[in-house]
């Protein structure tokens, strides 16, 4: 990757949370700090700057520091219309997308989904935890776009699908697969809080 290719993150805030009483994930407070400040202290140090994809409270999410986004339309599609909104905001070659809710994600983790994607000059590079993809750990080239905006003016909503299409590498995590922990439900936050080998 040389130095004069531009990468722009975006934080997934977007989705509606029902398992979590509608509560917004990325302002639920995990360790006295809500979720979305640890994915912007991971991405801040490997972009040149952070979106927030967010469809709802968007004022308080403005208070972080980074710009907002929302989808193109009000149908909470997912994901992938959240991707699909940063690529078009962002002046970037390379994306890297994180949800809120994964509070152990580091800056390093994402430097390995940068590089491991250059190093392959693939399309895309999804994050793997040795198991099963995690598609919302990724590091795309924004000329995506259109391909993303065909298969949502299609109806499709799936990530996997989407990604089994392009030139994708897996970036192997399998020796620390615990990073992907995510928060859907209140009993699933007091797990992860009270986890020992959280640093």
């Amino acid at each position: 990757m040389n130095s004069q290719t531009k990468v722009a993150g975006v934080i997934l805030a977007g989705g509606r949370a029902r398992r979590m009483n509608n509560q917004d994930k990325g302002l639920v407070s995990f360790k006295g700090r809500p979720m979305v400040s640890y994915a912007i202290a991971a991405l801040a140090p490997v972009v040149d700057y952070v979106f927030i994809n967010a469809n709802r409270n968007i004022d308080q999410y403005r208070q972080f520091g980074c710009p907002v986004i929302s989808d193109q339309n009000d149908n909470f599609d997912g994901p992938l219309a959240g991707i699909l909104a940063a690529t078009i905001h962002a002046d970037a070659d390379v994306l890297v997308v994180i949800p809120c809710d994964s509070p152990l994600i580091k800056t390093e983790h994402l430097q390995k989904l940068l590089l491991t994607r250059a190093e392959h000059n693939a399309d895309v590079a999804v994050g793997f935890d040795g198991t099963r993809l995690h598609p919302v750990f990724l590091a795309m080239k924004t000329a995506l776009q259109t391909s993303l905006q065909e298969y949502l003016a299609d109806g499709q909503r799936k990530v996997e699908v989407w990604l089994a299409r392009q030139n994708s590498v897996r970036v192997d995590f399998s020796s620390e697969p615990e990073i992907f922990s995510n928060i859907n439900t209140m009993a699933e936050l007091s797990v992860l809080e009270e986890a020992k080998r959280f640093g």
